[in-house]
């Protein structure tokens, strides 16, 4: 509440300086307050005035002024025309003034109003600067609040005391944090759209009455909201499932398995991953095994799954139930990781430096700095060739 009891306190201070709508002094996140702006448009009018495209029939204002002032193409500045309707430059120039002092490129701005018209005319004092500075006031950077909202502008014609302030509350009494709550704003912008008394309360008491603690309740809301704003009782129902399958409420696992059976995409994600893996030999229980051990294993693509276990299976030799034991391995680059570690370990087992026990996670799993010490420069003397073999400028099998 205090950060909006001090954008409240900002926003009251910054009005009563002023005897009219449109001329203001500079805001603390702006480059130049809106009068300055309107001055120097007025005179940028005066001195190089719209000479809009014609054609036989001459366009209205509005579709001429879409296509010069806001980047529209004709076609798009036709359907917009049809849904807001003004005369005068005056309100629209100040809209769009506002929108560059905040970091909006021509295309965002193009993005903004061709998604949402009736912005153009929304009052720039009123309306759209209480919540630009609402959302800088909690850490969003100019570059990531002009993507956020020329991505879905819906945001700018929320109530910002009806429907964007309480949301915030909610989400900081769970997330503690505002970078948190920007991450999970990034991630999805229903997270501030919807009424959060329909799912996110309800499921997030859910969660904690599940025996599911505060910080693996933080952990899915950052990074993953969408899978929190499930209607309540799909969400309830996921949530039973993955108690029976076995995870452990306590872990950060059984939040992200949450996440993996959330919503008929991802379930169907799930599926499919389900029928790739069993052809690699899986059973049932393998499968499960490396669900339960990394959630998201059951989220990749087929693609992914396949190259890698050809890799693993065809290329290493590797029996394929061996990588269930170990599904981590499944998410490293074929090309960063796994294959110029997989090449070293091919020459130094074919040398003899190395015995055949070695195991894939000592292999794939130590960070780099350690990969090297322990399986290229240990062998440098035996095997020169080996970093370079590792970097991708030497072939491995001439070894």
């Amino acid at each position: 509440m205090a950060v909006y009891q001090n954008f409240q306190t900002l926003r009251l201070d910054y009005l009563s300086i002023y005897s009219s709508p449109f001329h203001s002094r500079k805001p603390r996140l702006l480059k130049s307050s809106l009068a300055e702006v309107k001055t120097t448009l007025v005179s940028l009018q005066k001195e190089t005035p719209l000479k809009p495209k014609t054609t036989s029939k001459q366009r209205p204002f509005p579709v001429t002024y879409l296509i010069n002032s806001c980047g529209l193409s004709l076609e798009s500045a036709i359907a917009v025309s049809e849904k807001v309707q003004f005369q005068s430059p005056e309100k629209p120039d100040l809209v769009l003034a506002l929108l560059r002092n905040y970091g909006f490129s021509k295309t965002q701005i193009s993005n903004l109003i061709r998604k949402r018209p009736l912005l153009l005319l929304a009052h720039p004092e009123n309306i759209l600067l209480p919540k630009l500075e609402f959302f800088r006031s909690i850490g969003l950077s100019s570059s990531e609040l002009a993507r956020t909202l020329s991505s879905d502008p819906t945001l700018l014609a929320r109530s910002l005391e009806n429907q964007i302030s309480p949301t915030y509350e909610f989400l900081k009494s769970v997330l503690l944090s505002d970078e948190k709550i920007v991450s999970a704003l990034k991630r999805t912008t229903w997270i501030f759209l919807e009424d959060p008394s329909k799912s996110l309360i309800p499921n997030t008491a859910y969660l904690k009455e599940s025996g599911v603690p505060q910080n693996c309740v933080s952990l899915l809301l950052t990074h993953f909201p969408e899978a929190m704003m499930q209607k309540h009782e799909s969400f309830c129902e996921t949530v039973r499932e993955v108690k029976e399958m076995g995870f452990e409420p306590r872990k950060s696992t059984f939040v992200l398995a949450v996440h993996a059976l959330s919503g008929k995409g991802n379930k169907s994600i799930w599926d499919k991953c389900f029928e790739v893996y069993k052809r690699w030999g899986w059973s049932k229980d393998d499968i499960l095994s490396a669900f339960r051990k990394h959630p998201h294993s059951m989220m990749l693509s087929e693609k992914k799954i396949m190259k890698s276990m050809d890799y693993f299976v065809n290329e290493m030799g590797w029996p394929s139930r061996a990588i269930a034991e170990c599904p981590v391995v499944l998410f490293f680059s074929l090309e960063k990781r796994i294959i110029p570690r997989c090449s070293v370990f091919q020459i130094l087992l074919s040398k003899g430096l190395i015995k055949e026990d070695f195991s894939l996670t000592t292999v794939l799993l130590p960070v780099e700095k350690r990969f090297l010490e322990r399986f290229v420069s240990r062998y440098q003397e035996d095997v020169p060739e080996l970093l370079s073999v590792y970097q991708g400028k030497v072939k491995s099998q001439g070894f």
